[in-house]
């Protein structure tokens, strides 16, 4: 086209046990003898992630990198303010996005596009389905698709069709499966891609569908590779559960016309599939309610014929009273149940259809989605539907995603009824509910969702995770579930041979498929669980989401992709979003997602880093000498431990304070280093103890010279400079460095951080039972080359960095008989102490070392400086 050629386009997917990865190549050269414009386009699924872009021009290679959001859309507006367009992935139908990147070369130059993405297939209906848009525009000379599958579980069928293929191109398409592997190609010649036999015109438009599904000889299948492991749990042949189904539906005035036909035609289709051991209603809701029935009726052959009739007068008019209808919906449900009118063992579904924004009733969203989270109290499902581009899709998503279900946007097109009814076979066969999916908690670190309100026939459960030991390669799980008759109750196990098997197939996978897979399950439910949190959980989740995102460069709502071109191009640089349901894509290109606070910065740190590494496994404390024997710390309950080399001996102390509480630790004047500890307390006051225990919940540690704060919860650290921000959790092992500062993150353990003077601090990780009923994760302070700090340096803990000593007189029996008292002499004041351990937790932070020292009571009165609340400040930085 106008001297551009393309004359080579491959896509290529393999597919690892439902893991799609996927590589884009299109060759392009100039025919010209001027400069021209080629265009890079690919429709990709909206359920992908991409990975990877890059553009090859005559022999030198211009990468995508993916960043924070916030880092990108920098470099997005200043592309905005010189009146170019630098958005590069837009929404562009129901199941795509439309990636565009376009790029000036010269005369007989040769330009390579490739675009890489990943995704998990899902199961609908028994099959597993791909789904690829073919649109290259013109004739292409060497035009290829090439599928490979490999199926641990062995493959039972494979399809593949084209809504664009012809008798003739029918041919083209070469399917072939056996065992585990499956494959397919389409390679059409030129004459083949024609419109006609003279045509110019490319008959290749529109989609390439795969679908296959695997043999099931089990209820589920487990597979282990490098340290993750994947389930899959898709049981056949169970009984089918009688399902309690509510329509909620909107009809309102502005339903009126060809949305309220189609709701109606839809409605009357679904009635002729609900079975008649069903139980179902339909509410109305408009300025005003109706109801078919005032409770849910068994679905016989009269009562689906009476509510025909009723479907039939629905006409449309009034205002939207959304919460009438479906507070309405819930109390009939919960009426059902109560007065035992359904089967005991049954599903209960809320589907609701709104085109349109509640405006009378209670009209407040926030509320809404209160009052409906309460009365549904986790017992039922809920479905919104969305008609049309009027609704507060954002609203409909929250408040489905908070009661088990999801958000569904129905597009009002001429298939509008169809989306209806596809939507409602998707979820009309459940077939268990209360699926729990059980792991041994003490071998499995990171685990993606496990437990399911609902399972559908031809669904499929999937469960990732991480073990804590990488070199695990067996596995047992505990699945239970609700089915029609009795509970479903069963332990499968994955044993070392079966993992061993994997190892050798090998050869025919991708990568680290299982990893990628565990990654991009996670990222989806962390990005999911975020849109119904606020706060500081809402921080939390979008920090671990960023964390990951950037780790395993998925270009997420949360990360761009930077393009950067040639410098004869005018617009250097593209953004590369991925465009989120519910927002106006087209209005705000660069910004599809905002967020509150947390801004996690992916430059890292503006000063350039010499290095980032990350590591799977070992520990990176080699890279510092072994710490000194002898260092102040501050762990557990907060006990401080004050060590005195030249005593041989140590002092240690404690102090009480309320959770929430934050005390300075550390403040040099000199270096500019300050370290603030907030408390945190246990999750409930133990009734036994006279003395709640209280641990450091966050450490916030700062150099004002080299204007860095690092924040350290058991959950995040999050690195700031300046007023860019980067993120890691606990999960990553790291070593960064830059001027004046590094910091090593060894996953799971500890930190090691050294800033500008040499001091050094470990912050070590405390992570208890998830369930304990009492305690919850916390984190220890230690110090090590103290004085590298100034004389000058002072708080609870920086006061002891210059020797300290004392004198230990008359040691007598004290309460405890294995833990005498004795009058120390320290610092001009007599105090009673008591000999005792206190524990190190660097080296083994489960069980700690014990260090003998000499206790001083009353949170340290006599030792440290002043009383101990002189040490309460006001904020961690």
């Amino acid at each position: 086209v106008n001297g551009m050629e393309i004359y080579s386009m491959k896509i290529d997917s393999k597919v690892t046990s439902r893991f799609a990865h996927n590589v884009i190549t299109s060759r392009a050269v100039n025919r010209g003898n001027v400069s021209k414009e080629v265009f890079f386009d690919v429709e990709l699924p909206k359920t992908a992630f991409i990975t990877n872009f890059s553009m090859t021009i005559d022999g030198v290679t211009y990468p995508g990198t993916i960043k924070e959001k916030e880092a990108a859309k920098k470099q997005y507006e200043k592309a905005v303010s010189r009146g170019q367009t630098a958005g590069l992935v837009k929404a562009s139908g129901r199941k795509t996005e439309k990636f565009t990147v376009s790029v000036n070369i010269k005369a007989a130059s040769k330009v390579t596009f490739e675009l890489t993405y990943e995704e998990l297939l899902k199961r609908q209906f028994g099959k597993y389905e791909m789904f690829i848009k073919v649109k290259p525009k013109q004739l292409v000379r060497d035009f290829e698709i090439e599928v490979d599958i490999f199926e641990p579980q062995g493959i039972t069928e494979l399809e593949a069709e084209g809504t664009f293929i012809t008798n003739e191109l029918q041919n083209t398409i070469k399917k072939t499966f056996s065992g585990k592997k499956g494959h397919i190609s389409f390679k059409p010649t030129l004459d083949q891609q024609r419109t006609c036999a003279s045509c110019s015109e490319s008959v290749l438009d529109g989609d390439f569908t795969v679908r296959y599904d695997v043999k099931r000889t089990t209820p589920d299948n487990l597979q282990i590779v490098n340290g993750y492991f994947v389930h899959f749990f898709a049981p056949t042949n169970l009984p089918k559960l009688s399902k309690n189904i509510i329509f909620v539906l909107d009809t309102s005035g502005s339903m009126y016309g060809r949305e309220i036909e189609q709701t109606k035609e839809a409605l009357l289709k679904i009635l002729d599939d609900i079975k008649e051991d069903d139980f179902f209603n339909i509410i109305l809701f408009e300025s005003e309610i109706s109801t078919w029935k005032e409770t849910l009726i068994k679905a016989t052959p009269e009562n689906l014929d009476e509510a025909r009739k009723f479907v039939r007068q629905i006409s449309a008019e009034g205002l939207t009273n959304l919460h009438g209808g479906l507070m309405r919906g819930i109390d009939i449900l919960n009426a059902a149940h109560e007065e035992n009118l359904v089967p005991k063992r049954s599903a209960s579904i809320i589907i609701m259809l709104t085109d349109g924004q509640p405006n009378v009733g209670v009209s407040n969203t926030q509320e809404i989605e209160k009052a409906v989270k309460k009365a549904i109290d986790g017992r039922y499902t809920l479905y919104n539907l969305g008609f049309g581009s009027g609704v507060d899709y954002g609203f409909l998503e929250r408040m489905a995603l908070e009661n088990k279900g999801l958000a569904r946007r129905i597009y009002p097109d001429s298939d509008a009824a169809l989306q209806l009814q596809g939507f409602y076979d998707e979820v009309s066969n459940p077939m268990l509910i209360d699926v729990e999916l059980n792991y041994p908690e003490n071998e499995i670190s990171d685990l993606t969702t496990n437990s399911f309100k609902h399972f559908y026939d031809g669904s499929e459960i999937v469960v990732a995770g991480r073990f804590v030991d990488s070199n695990q390669n067996h596995l047992s799980v505990d699945v239970r579930g609700e089915g029609a008759h009795d509970a479903l109750l069963y332990t499968t196990q994955q044993g070392a041979e079966q993992t061993a098997q994997a190892f050798q197939e090998q050869q025919y996978i991708f990568g680290e498929y299982i990893e990628r897979l565990w990654a991009y399950l996670t990222i989806e439910q962390l990005l999911e669980k975020r849109i119904t949190a606020t706060g500081e959980e809402k921080e939390n989740l979008t920090a671990q989401a960023l964390a990951l995102s950037l780790m395993y460069k998925f270009v997420t709502p949360l990360t761009s992709m930077v393009v950067t071109k040639p410098d004869e191009n005018e617009n250097e640089e593209g953004i590369a979003d991925k465009p989120t349901e519910g927002i106006d894509i087209f209005r705000i290109p660069g910004m599809c997602v905002i967020y509150t606070k947390l801004h996690l910065i992916a430059k890292l740190i503006s000063i350039k880093l010499s290095f980032i590494t990350k590591s799977y496994g070992q520990t990176l404390y080699h890279t510092h000498a072994s710490p000194p024997t002898w260092y102040t710390s501050v762990d557990g309950d907060p006990h401080f431990i004050i060590s005195v080399p030249q005593k041989k001996d140590a002092i240690c102390f404690n102090i009480n304070e309320n959770p929430g509480m934050i005390l300075n630790l550390i403040n040099d004047p000199v270096t500019g280093i300050t370290v603030n500890g907030e408390l945190i307390g246990d999750k409930r006051a133990n009734s036994d103890a006279k003395i709640q225990n209280s641990y450091f919940g966050k450490l916030g540690i700062a150099n004002k010279h080299l204007d860095v704060k690092l924040t350290v919860t058991p959950e995040m650290i999050t690195i700031q400079n300046g007023d860019e921000k980067t993120g890691f959790t606990w999960l990553d092992s790291v070593t960064l460095q830059q001027a004046g500062l590094t910091l090593i993150i060894n996953r799971k353990k500890n930190l090691v951080l050294s800033m500008g003077s040499g001091a050094s601090f470990v912050v070590v990780l405390h992570q208890v039972w998830k369930k304990h009923p009492l305690h919850q994760d916390f984190l220890g302070l230690y110090t090590l080359n103290s004085d590298k700090l100034s004389e000058q340096t002072h708080g609870l803990l920086g006061q002891f960095f210059q020797p300290i000593d004392f004198t230990i007189l008359e040691i007598h029996p004290g309460s405890d008989p294995k833990k005498p008292d004795a009058t120390m002499i320290v610092k001009n004041n007599e105090l009673t102490v008591t000999r005792g351990w206190q524990k190190d937790y660097r080296r083994d932070p489960t069980h700690g070392v014990d260090i003998p020292c000499w206790f001083v009571h009353d949170n340290g009165a006599g030792l440290i400086d002043g009383a101990h609340t002189d040490y309460i400040v006001s904020s961690l930085f």
